[in-house]
């Protein structure tokens, strides 16, 4: 398993995103447009992670390819495969691995929280709204941390 995982959203021309993933064994920069929800899509599968899912899916469009995140889950641990897709509905079996990783579940989520907190904390929300072009995943952002806090902390029965 990895030491860890940094995730990092970067804002670039209006409605454009760069999301670099980054462990002890590779780096990869994702293009990311705002034509969907890539960030809420993103949240909101990791977030079912946490709540117990075994798999999930998010994608992120980069026009005209597409990056789609595949997210397996066995007890604690999380496999995570990076697909780069010519076209975002091509079929996995048509897309080509790009990054690729192991981790616990309490790692990812608090990557996928520290990167999101990092965005708010560097632009505002407001000025995320202006540079994205959509409003700021708060209400993504707030679920999952409840839920992370929630399997840190279980309550006894």
């Amino acid at each position: 398993m990895t030491s860890g995982i940094r995730i990092t959203w970067t804002l670039g021309a209006h409605g454009w995103a760069d999301c670099t993933l980054e462990d002890h064994r590779s780096k990869v920069e994702l293009a990311v447009s705002s034509i969907t929800s890539a960030p809420e899509e993103f949240l909101t599968a990791v977030a079912r992670l946490v709540a117990g899912k075994t798999e999930t899916r998010a994608q992120f469009e980069a026009e005209p390819a597409a990056y789609r995140w595949i997210f397996l889950r066995e007890g604690e641990d999380t496999w995570i495969h990076v697909l780069e897709l010519s076209d975002g509905n091509d079929h996995d079996a048509g897309g080509t691995q790009v990054w690729s990783s192991q981790l616990g579940i309490n790692q990812l989520a608090r990557a996928a929280i520290r990167c999101f907190d990092e965005v708010a904390q560097t632009h505002g929300e407001g000025d995320y709204r202006g540079k994205w072009g959509e409003h700021f995943p708060r209400t993504e952002l707030e679920a999952l941390r409840r839920l992370w806090r929630a399997y840190q902390h279980p309550q006894d029965p």
